[in-house]
């Protein structure tokens, strides 16, 4: 089985600076995916397994470079998908499309790991792939999700005409009663190569999506300073009570030496 792993991350950011260059509890960010992606690779022999930075920040290659436990092939990323407006997908695509023909192969999947979604266990990034793999031809995409706080159709609103109404037209008379919502947590992606290169990067997510559940870590995501500060206080609470999470963070402290 041949699985490209991507990792992907632009030099700007406007919710938090250099986001993709920060030290996350004494340890590189992106060194937190990288973690993920070795413990996963040591209980899967059986995969072979390419690693792709996707990037325009010498910094951020700089910085996957200097650890040698994992090679890193690197994509400078060119200024039509550098943008704020590019889709993501459109990144990861590229990475699909310009790996292949480095490489002369076709991948059975293409994972891709948010470093702005740093909590995450082998264990799940083995459960996305499984999950994708195990359903040939139904899935465009598996993604990682929690249990969502809220609803849409019961507890939360928006504005329509100065007056605000929950945002979905339904009458609940109880949360339990409301359909099921998730949070994408934006931590795990795994694609359909075939699709990945046919559908289109504007409303992937719009149909032929499978997900896998992960433990709800509070703060979904790195989308603002505050975001990352309390990402950190409560990366440090799962260290220290889950030890899936513990190793994911001890292995890539191991990645700095």
């Amino acid at each position: 089985m041949d699985i490209l792993f991507t990792i992907c991350g632009r030099a700007g950011s406007k919710g938090v600076k250099n986001k993709n260059l920060k030290t996350f509890i004494d340890v590189p960010l992106v060194y937190l995916s990288l973690s993920a992606i070795q413990l996963y690779l040591k209980e899967h022999t059986e995969v072979a397994a390419d690693i792709v930075l996707n990037t325009d920040s010498s910094e951020l290659v700089s910085l996957v470079q200097a650890q040698k436990a994992l090679p890193c092939s690197v994509i400078m990323r060119d200024s039509n998908l550098a943008g704020d407006s590019v889709p993501k997908v459109a990144v990861i695509r590229n990475s699909l499309v310009t790996m292949e023909k480095e490489k002369g192969k076709r991948y059975d999947v293409v994972v891709d790991l948010d470093n702005t979604s740093p909590l995450r266990t082998a264990a799940d990034v083995a459960h996305a792939i499984q999950e994708q793999l195990q359903h040939p031809g139904q899935y465009d995409v598996v993604f990682s999700v929690t249990s969502c706080r809220r609803n849409p159709y019961f507890n939360m609103v928006e504005e329509h005409d100065g007056y605000f109404c929950t945002s979905k037209d339904a009458v609940f008379t109880a949360r339990q009663q409301a359909p099921a919502v998730y949070d994408m947590n934006a931590s795990i992606y795994a694609y359909s190569p075939r699709a990945l290169k046919e559908k289109d990067a504007d409303t992937y997510f719009k149909t032929r999506c499978g997900i896998i559940m992960m433990k709800d870590t509070a703060v979904l995501d790195i989308d603002s300073e505050e975001d990352f500060e309390l990402m950190q206080v409560v990366a440090a609470y799962f260290y220290k009570n889950y030890p899936a999470y513990a190793e994911v963070y001890q292995n890539a402290k191991q990645l700095l030496s």
